[in-house]
């Protein structure tokens, strides 16, 4: 087992031996740690799973998403990205305007009923294609509030004027390496209200110690089969991103979660998944020199990144 999938499948046996069972938001269901602590060394490779696929598409342009401070779905859809589409959805069919099919549950209907998952699916590529061609609704449907690439960019500060997190934690360490302040937050208690999700991955630190960069996030819920292994490999490539920057090496990426959980509707997917041997780790290659607030998605690629297949599970909204 590479050290990479070795680190995360450890995770996966700790709450599946010693979780407890809690009741949560969605009505699901969860088996449950609380603190948990990953480390992961961009010199044994990046870290993408593989003993299961992993996408690099759908957390590469989600990380760009939140670099560029957008905050609405149509960037994403316009890569295929249909990650964040259930919260957009939900503010749609919940909407005075929706005249269409009752909705209601609509993420565990679709699991249970053959039927509805039809109508869902019709209702969702509806949803999809007005958001890609009519702006007017995208801007007010696909928008997800003061979310992620809102706080990173634009934390409005009490006098009314905005401040820039990201290019401000980049300048920090290029001009003051050794500050202890390298820090990012997306957890603003005074915008959580006007947030579709409040923020799951809601703070991280930058470290500079002999020319190497090194990133450590905290996590407050980590939904552990689907979301964290997006979340490992986002931060890997935004650890990435920043050193580039910086004109430092890639160090560590530290990954702390609070509560960390599996779903009860996952734990076979889990089983499944704990049965597999890992592939050699990819590595990551950036064709480009524009800066990370320049860079697109077409200039970032995983170099050999072979993986055993998707394992499906629902998610929980």
């Amino acid at each position: 087992m590479n050290p990479i999938d070795q680190e995360y499948h450890n995770l996966l046996k700790k709450i599946t031996n010693d979780g407890r069972f809690k009741d949560d938001r969605t009505g699901t269901g969860t088996y449950s740690v609380f603190g948990y602590q990953m480390r992961f060394d961009m010199q044994e490779g990046f870290p993408m799973l593989t003993t299961k696929k992993v996408l690099f598409r759908m957390f590469a342009t989600e990380l760009l998403w939140f670099i560029r401070g957008d905050t609405n779905i149509k960037f994403l859809l316009e890569y295929n990205n249909n990650i964040w589409n259930e919260w957009a959805f939900k503010k749609w069919i919940e909407s005075d305007e929706y005249d269409g099919p009752d909705m209601t549950d609509f993420g565990n209907r679709a699991q249970a009923d053959a039927s509805f998952k039809e109508i869902y699916k019709k209702e969702m590529d509806k949803f999809k294609a007005r958001i890609l061609e009519d702006d007017a609704f995208a801007s007010k449907y696909g928008d997800l509030g003061n979310v992620y690439g809102k706080q990173w960019r634009q934390w409005e500060n009490p006098d009314g004027s905005f401040t820039d997190q990201l290019k401000n934690v980049v300048e920090s360490i290029r001009n003051n390496p050794d500050s202890r302040r390298h820090i990012v937050t997306a957890w603003n208690p005074a915008e959580i209200d006007t947030m579709a999700l409040p923020p799951c991955h809601a703070l991280f630190q930058f470290y500079v110690s002999d020319g190497r960069l090194s990133l450590q996030l905290y996590q407050r819920s980590g939904d552990v089969f689907l979301g964290v292994p997006f979340n490992i490999a986002s931060y890997s490539l935004l650890l990435h991103l920043v050193a580039r920057e910086c004109h430092l090496i890639p160090g560590e990426f530290i990954h702390t979660l609070g509560d960390a959980h599996i779903y009860s509707n996952h734990t076979d997917a889990v089983n499944t998944q704990l049965e597999r041997d890992s592939y050699d780790p990819p590595s990551l290659k950036i064709n480009s020199s524009r800066s990370m607030f320049d860079i697109e998605y077409e200039d970032i690629e995983v170099v050999d990144y072979q993986s055993h297949p998707f394992i499906k599970a629902p998610i929980a909204v």
